[in-house]
């Protein structure tokens, strides 16, 4: 591994997987909102000799799948991955989690993937960085975990939407205790009071170290994300080997880029991440049931795109299926075809019904996988299906797990963020083998994020291009 004084311009400064395909799409907004030149890549990490056809490449992501799988799953997913990542010589590799870490012992684990890291890196402590003010309004202080939401600020675990999620509910705001849950690792912290300055940040890391394993940061704001990212990048520096950590985008957005600019290694101006040409017709796929998406829908329906609900009941049963998506292609593309933007959606909000019912349905059926694979997969097939019959230039996808098993069914290599939309949902350009998708242009979101201003017209400012912001 090279050294803080001989590592040049032309090195790959990190790489990071995305336990999410919406997570991973806002680690690579941070990235190019600030001047790097970044991909990420769909369902394998690249060889070093792929990466030889990308010019000027100064960070890449693999975007995954792993927070929504079991910890069989996860092992099969993620020793080849960080294998991969472990080849391509860079400093850094970060696991991106959630900004709302949710994640549970059985599903997901966020314990399970740094026992994973550990096993292939070898990295001497796994720092733990959650906070993100910027986007996403996360505070982490003495270890407990706070969110933002509609302006009111909730420890983790008393979160409305966070504290219920359907697959993951968070009842612990302590992420300490929330990872003895899920790792036998021993864990120390790095509290808001040693985050002043570099020098009391280092020395309170040495500490931790000899107590922990795995080491969690607080962070109350940007200047302590800074601090962080100066910590962390100088000790990647000192390191053998890549430093294996575990965070919320944060680390993109704010904690090394800020280190990088300080060592010329970047220039935080130098971007092409600009709001684009609008479009007459978008598609929009949404499977999240956030309270937040379901006024989206609502503002869609008011703002002339039709919104045809998804039979989902019938898509995760395999005898059932294939006519439930036929139909609901032939819907979308006769809308489309008339010149109407349309919303394909499986759920109207955390009180819907259909999640339930749904559920039920699946629970008495004799098949493999989880429900939220199957039924990815076959909102991805619808997806596939309209962008083929129509030859639409833009699409969206809403919710996190969603996108992460409905993206893979279009075959993408890579994408690349071009222009912002809502905090850590961009636009995106695709970078595909296949030449119907090669070009593509698609904004993958969260369930919970909306654009900036207090409208829920996110899936207008896709359709308008993104928005113009400062700077």
């Amino acid at each position: 591994m090279t050294d803080e004084t001989t590592r040049s311009n032309d090195d790959l400064l990190m790489a990071f997987y995305g336990d999410d395909f919406t997570g991973s799409t806002d680690a690579l907004e941070g990235l190019a909102d600030n001047g790097v030149r970044a991909l990420l890549f769909v369902d394998d990490p690249p060889t070093p000799e792929e990466l030889k056809q990308f010019d000027d490449l100064d960070a890449l992501g693999v975007a995954g799948a792993s927070r929504s799988m079991t910890l069989p799953e996860m092992t099969e997913e993620l020793r080849p991955a960080f294998e991969m990542l472990s080849n391509l010589d860079v400093p850094i590799v970060h696991y991106k989690v959630c900004s709302t870490f949710d994640s549970a012992p059985d599903v997901g684990s966020i314990g399970h993937a740094i026992d994973i890291g550990q096993a292939e890196y070898d990295s001497s402590i796994v720092p733990v960085t959650q906070g993100t003010e910027v986007p996403h309004g996360r505070y982490v202080a003495f270890s407990n975990l706070f969110a933002v939401q509609n302006g009111d600020t909730y420890r983790i675990d008393r979160h409305p939407t966070m504290r219920d999620h359907p697959v993951t509910p968070m009842r612990e705001g302590d992420l300490r205790r929330h990872l003895a849950e899920q790792t036998d690792r021993s864990i120390g912290r790095v509290d808001i009071k040693d985050l002043d300055s570099v020098t009391t940040a280092e020395s309170a890391l040495e500490d931790a170290s000899e107590e922990g394993e795995i080491v969690v940061f607080d962070a109350l704001d940007t200047d302590h994300l800074e601090v962080i990212g100066r910590v962390l990048w100088d000790r990647a520096n000192k390191a053998f080997g890549p430093l294996f950590m575990v965070g919320s985008s944060g680390v993109q957005h704010h904690s090394l880029v800020h280190a990088w600019e300080e060592d010329d290694l970047i220039d935080r101006e130098d971007r092409l991440y600009r709001k684009r040409d609008s479009v007459d017709t978008l598609l929009v796929v949404a499977g999240s049931a956030s309270s937040t998406t379901a006024a989206q829908i609502d503002w869609a329906s008011g703002n002339g795109f039709l919104d045809i609900r998804l039979d989902t009941e019938a898509l995760v049963d395999p005898d059932a299926a294939t006519n439930a998506r036929s139909s609901a292609v032939k819907t979308a593309v006769d809308a489309i075809e008339d010149g109407q933007s349309v919303v394909l959606y499986s759920a109207h909000g955390p009180g819907d019904l259909a999640l339930e019912n749904t559920r039920k349905h699946y629970d008495s059926l004799d098949v493999d996988g989880t429900l939220e694979t199957r039924l990815g997969r076959e909102q991805g097939a619808i997806l596939r299906e309209v962008l083929e019959r129509t030859g639409l230039t833009r699409a969206c996808v809403a919710g996190g797990d969603t996108s992460s098993h409905a993206i893979p069914q279009l075959d993408i290599r890579a994408l690349e963020a071009i222009a912002p939309v809502g905090p850590g949902a961009p636009l995106c350009r695709v970078h595909a083998d296949e030449s119907t998708f090669d070009g593509l242009e698609l904004a993958l979101k969260g369930g919970q994020i909306g654009t900036r201003n207090e409208d829920a017209d996110y899936f207008g400012a896709v359709r308008d291009g993104g928005v113009a912001v400062d700077g």
